[in-house]
């Protein structure tokens, strides 16, 4: 008896483990997602205005 709760135990902080992993993970998505999301757009507004790279002419 005593090893069938050890084993459920075990398994439940393996499924513990495994959730909190998950959600980090969940999270580290929706941080870059922004992130890329910003960086592309703060790009666009630049070459859509002009205030983009500008080629040195001689």
């Amino acid at each position: 008896m005593w090893g069938l709760l050890l084993l459920l135990l075990g398994i439940w902080l393996v499924v513990i483990v495994l959730g909190a992993l998950i959600k980090g993970l969940f999270w580290l998505v929706i941080v870059g997602a922004v992130l890329f999301l910003a960086t592309a757009a703060y790009g666009w507004g630049r070459t859509k205005l002009g205030g983009g790279p500008k080629s040195i002419s001689r």
